[in-house]
């Protein structure tokens, strides 16, 4: 019995160290702060405007690509609040759409309401870098289940945001979403 008892130890204790790891060094430990003093400044009402074409991959839990999509997205903006337009299509001939309102705060943060999102997201602005955390409902034909989301986009130099995403579901990481935005007449 004592050595059953050790290996659960053990297992627990290596659960601790991977979570600890995870909330000190990885993707969910970025805060906005990291990116603050980063080129170009990241503006949504200026790169999140018109006609955007965004393309991206969504990987499952096991790190493999399970679906690919291309999505014509429309933004535009009364002074500090947005709207955003997003129409999908995955590779599975599937189509989603939502339609996001953004609002800016003066000093760069950022409330997200959309119909799929419980409650409302918070977000930050900060350099060339937008963090947004939000909690999503999945449509009833993938579950239905709600996902934690953190929403990572990246600004580069030539105006093309690259966006990284995580979902998450009681803490495990059980998909990721990478993914290009850039204005669709420099597509």
């Amino acid at each position: 019995m004592t050595d059953v008892l050790i290996l659960l130890a053990g297992m627990l204790l290596v659960l601790a160290a991977l979570a600890l790891r995870n909330r000190l060094w990885g993707f969910t430990a970025q805060s906005p702060e990291d990116y603050a003093a980063t080129f170009p400044r990241f503006d949504l009402r200026e790169q999140l405007s018109g006609p955007i074409l965004c393309e991206g991959v969504i990987y499952g839990p096991t790190g493999r690509v399970t679906s690919r999509f291309v999505a014509d997205m429309e933004a535009s903006w009364q002074g500090n609040v947005g709207t955003l337009a997003e129409e999908f299509r995955y590779d599975s001939g599937a189509t989603q759409s939502r339609r996001w309102v953004l609002t800016l705060g003066n000093d760069g943060s950022i409330r997200a309401e959309a119909p799929d999102v419980v409650g409302t997201g918070k977000g930050w602005q900060a350099g060339a870098a937008v963090r947004l955390k939000y909690r999503i409902r999945l449509p009833e034909d993938a579950g239905g289940h709600v996902l934690d989301a953190v929403d990572w986009m990246y600004l580069t130099e030539n105006g093309t945001i690259i966006n990284r995403s995580q979902f998450r579901k009681f803490g495990i990481k059980v998909a990721e979403l990478v993914a290009t935005m850039r204005p669709k007449e420099a597509a």
